[in-house]
């Protein structure tokens, strides 16, 4: 639990270090077996994400995180980008990240 409120504290000091950026939404459900928060800010960012526990109270007890981030690049170009962090890792997605070959 406590790295979920360091997680929700280090993502509202991401979006306060953007002066010029206002938060016009701001969603955020903390609870024992999970979380979910949802921001938008007036520079066009974007994150919503989701974390369960998993396996509550056994030895395999993980938390496992999905979410969608999306930004406006300093191209003009809105990047998003999909991710699942569980126990098998961070696994992005986005039609600009390249793709590992398949082995």
């Amino acid at each position: 639990m406590k790295f979920v409120i360091v997680l929700v504290a280090l993502f509202g000091l991401a979006i306060a270090a953007d002066q010029d950026a206002t938060v016009l939404r701001q969603d955020t459900n903390v609870a024992a077996d999970g979380y979910d928060f949802a921001v938008e800010t007036s520079d066009g960012k974007s994150h919503i994400e989701k974390a369960i526990l998993k396996n509550i109270g056994s030895e395999n007890e993980a938390i496992s995180v999905s979410g969608q981030y999306s930004y406006l690049g300093n191209d003009g170009i809105t990047y998003s980008v999909s991710y699942v962090a569980d126990e098998n890792g961070f696994q992005p997605s986005g039609v600009h990240l390249p793709v590992a070959p398949v082995a």
